[in-house]
């Protein structure tokens, strides 16, 4: 029978080590591991076993590589592999900064599958700190808190990933005033996934998760991404067309839209890229545009049977007799943002009805300032 494993991530430790310590009480037998990555840029790592009532080990890990990956793979699993024969319960107690989806599809692999079993990936989040730190872009190594040599990564986009990867939100300390807005905030972030007390918390020793449909609620092609929606706090606003994007034009409006909200993400494409689904993420500030693979439309149909379920019914839900799944489908949420604004902003970096007629062989010739940043991206 395999051991149950529970991650728990979060860049608030005390919002974290509540979780934790709730977990280990709730389940006898549980025992929890921690690695401290503060001198991780220097390839030494403090590793701390405990359960509920005392700590069972301490050490000091020394790595051939100062990174989140090698403390994985060559301190985390065998730890855990140890300690699964004796233990009720694993909980990894995750360093501020590392997001869960890298260490938990270590974990979630066909060598330890009878051993490790991952069943969940909860998110600890101090209901005081999160509507806040979610807006700020201060870059991680700025803080003290960075994963590894240099880690360029900042504070909210970490948060971000982190809160919408996990399979249960945790709330812990601020009053009840700061609980209603984090819970507001959330609703929108992320508006599947449950939101617990750190007292109240979710089962997490049933059936096995797999980290494939974890990454498909996050990856830009199959992404569940908001709907619009308005509460009083909190605006989401979503925008959703058929015609290409021009390049030059929406270049120029980026740094707008990046700061009109507080997150933003979504797929689109531009007229020089047709083939090319291209990805946007952005938050506090900070936008990141990549080249996230072909769009279906663009592949051979013997090549669709290759793509999972979900690719397949997200490109069914956007297709359309002419585009193909070529859409721009763009989620921005933020506090009592423009709607009419944003459109407009967006609208205005279509392609107008004359241009679109022209073709793709017309298309070709524009102006693509993006080939900077996706052309480099694709050498490197």
């Amino acid at each position: 029978m395999s051991t149950p494993v529970v991650l728990v991530a979060g860049l608030h430790a005390q919002a974290r080590t509540a979780a934790v310590d709730r977990l280990l009480r709730d389940h006898p037998g549980a025992v929890a591991i921690h690695h401290d990555l503060r001198a991780v840029t220097r390839g030494r790592v403090g590793r701390v076993v405990r359960d509920a009532s005392q700590v069972l080990d301490l050490a000091e890990v020394r790595l051939a590589h100062g990174c989140v990956t090698c403390t994985v793979r060559e301190d985390l699993l065998p730890e855990l592999l140890r300690r699964a024969a004796t233990a009720s319960l694993l909980i990894v107690d995750l360093w501020d900064s590392v997001e869960p989806r890298s260490v938990a599809e270590v974990i979630d692999c066909e060598e330890v599958r009878d051993l490790l079993r991952l069943t969940s990936v909860l998110t600890a989040l101090d209901a005081g700190h999160m509507p806040i730190d979610i807006t700020r872009g201060d870059r991680l190594v700025e803080m003290g808190r960075p994963a590894a040599a240099g880690d360029e990564r900042h504070l909210a986009e970490v948060l971000a990933r982190q809160i919408e990867y996990a399979t249960g939100l945790v709330l812990h300390g601020g009053d009840a005033e700061d609980a209603e807005l984090s819970r507001a905030v959330l609703d929108h972030l992320t508006p599947v996934t449950p939101v617990f007390d750190v007292d109240a918390l979710p089962q997490v020793t049933g059936d096995a998760l797999c980290t494939g449909i974890l990454a498909e609620r996050v990856d830009p092609a199959t992404a569940q991404l908001p709907v619009d929606a308005r509460t009083d706090e909190v605006t989401t606003v979503v925008w959703h067309r058929l015609r290409p994007l021009h390049p030059a034009r929406l270049f120029e409006a980026v740094d707008e839209l990046a700061t009109v909200s507080v997150r933003s993400r979504g797929r689109f494409w531009l007229a020089t890229r047709p083939e090319r689904m291209l990805a946007w993420d952005a938050v506090a500030g900070v936008v990141s545009v990549e080249d996230a693979g072909p769009w279906l439309a663009a592949l051979p149909h013997a090549a669709w049977d290759m793509l999972s379920p979900a690719r397949r019914t997200a490109a069914a839900l956007d297709w359309d007799e002419i585009t193909g799944d070529r859409v721009q489908h763009l989620v921005f949420t933020g506090p009592d943002l423009d709607r009419e604004r944003i459109h407009a902003l967006l609208d205005a970096c279509l392609l107008t009805p004359e241009e679109a007629v022209t073709g793709q062989s017309a298309w070709a010739e524009y102006d693509d300032p993006f080939a900077l940043i996706l052309d480099l991206k694709e050498i490197a």
